[in-house]
């Protein structure tokens, strides 16, 4: 890990009038896994959607790269190398795998690369490559959530943002999951992970905070947090 790649300052996001997120500020260095964790609706899956351009912010800043996004178009924060992988993975049900990836390969800097890209994507997921000409809506949920996160790779990000990839699936396939995210990170890819799985978040976890109802409560190491008797107490049950 070295230099800071993804910078959010004091960032406020409103619904209705009403603040969902509150002053929140966190850095993610380059090179480091950072998981936001909290109970439902304290605010995690509203920053990064923030962070990723589908919400705008209400006050704040987010600087990527040491260039200010925050209010950018979602195409936009794409073409400066931020990917979200959404909560549901929202896989196109109708489309084969193969028009899966290449959708996410349509941005500026990743297109002339979707060949290269896709073979990367068939290396790292095997079954991908062997289910090609599937629809995506036919796949298992952990099929699904393969096809997400290799449609999201093909975006060519430097920053990817991972919201509940673990939600909904096996207890087995969990753990490859994580596997496969650590995996990423070896290969160069900074990683935001959103996932209610605290304990397996926070060991993988270089950097952690905790949001409660729209603000940071708690922030250290996943090996810190994971010490923590307000962690243990209220998402560990120790």
């Amino acid at each position: 890990m070295s230099s800071t790649l993804l910078s959010v300052r004091d960032l406020k996001v409103g619904y209705g009038g009403a603040l969902a997120v509150r002053g929140v500020s966190f850095d993610v260095p380059q090179g480091a896994i950072v998981a936001l964790v909290g109970s439902n609706g304290a605010g995690k899956t509203t920053t990064v959607q923030c962070v990723a351009g589908a919400l705008r912010p209400a006050g704040g800043t987010i600087r990527f790269d040491d260039r200010e996004v925050g209010g950018l178009d979602c195409s936009d924060v794409v073409e400066a190398g931020i990917t979200l992988v959404p909560e549901g993975r929202l896989v196109f049900p109708q489309m084969s795998v193969l028009d899966n990836l290449r959708m996410g390969g349509l941005n500026r800097r990743a297109t002339p690369n979707i060949e290269r890209n896709l073979a990367r994507v068939f290396t790292l997921f095997p079954r991908l490559a062997e289910r090609r000409e599937q629809l995506g809506g036919s796949m298992s949920g952990g099929e699904q959530q393969m096809l997400a996160i290799a449609r999201g790779l093909m975006a060519e990000p430097r920053l990817m943002i991972l919201d509940e990839p673990s939600l909904g699936l096996m207890p087995l396939l969990v753990t490859e999951l994580f596997r496969l995210i650590r995996e990423l990170n070896r290969s160069g890819i900074t990683i935001l992970l959103v996932e209610q799985n605290v304990r397996q978040s926070l060991q993988i976890a270089d950097q952690a905070l905790v949001l409660e109802k729209g603000s940071v409560v708690l922030s250290g190491s996943g090996r810190e947090l994971l010490e923590s008797p307000f962690v243990r107490k209220a998402f560990l049950g120790i």
